[in-house]
């Protein structure tokens, strides 16, 4: 007996008028529209914008080295932290120089990875200039860096630095 209801259901929903719903535009169906008119297809495609190219990151960071080396001209330092990827050690310990520098001495700029990092290096240099501490080509578990006290390495540095 259920197929009855079912049938009746079914001839009522065909009766009810439906509201036209706005049309899903996809990729297929502009596609599907494009080929059944062949005509005009090819002067609608010409008038679609393509979307804008992604603007290359590297450039930005170019202009950002430049911005930075003329303001080591004018006489601030410039102190560049160079560390692997590879472990977290490494980033944490850049961050803690790195704060520990700005607020030892003022006017001085610190970069963190400036150009692609070495792998299992910890490097802290002046800008064209001295190095203050390198540790390459370091293997797991990192122990010459993790012996480090950080906070006699920023006083070290900021002593050399002044």
């Amino acid at each position: 007996m259920a197929p009855r209801k079912r049938r009746v259901v079914e001839e009522e929903e065909k009766e009810k008028p439906k509201p036209e719903l706005a049309a899903r535009v996809t990729r297929s169906a502009t596609r599907r529209d494009a080929s059944n008119n062949s005509d005009n297809s090819v002067a609608e495609l010409q008038k679609t914008e393509l979307p804008k190219a992604k603007k290359a990151k590297k450039a930005e960071k170019d202009v950002e080295l430049k911005v930075v080396e003329e303001e080591v001209e004018g006489g601030t330092k410039t102190i560049v932290i160079e560390h692997c990827k590879q472990c977290n050690s490494f980033k944490t310990r850049a961050i803690q120089v790195k704060e520990g520098l700005e607020e030892g001495v003022t006017g001085i700029t610190v970069l963190v990875n400036p150009d692609k990092p070495r792998r299992g290096c910890f490097e802290i240099r002046e800008k064209g200039g001295e190095t203050f501490i390198s540790l390459l080509d370091m293997k797991r578990p990192f122990t010459p860096m993790k012996n480090l006290d950080m906070g006699e390495v920023i006083s070290g540095i900021i002593d050399k630095i002044k």
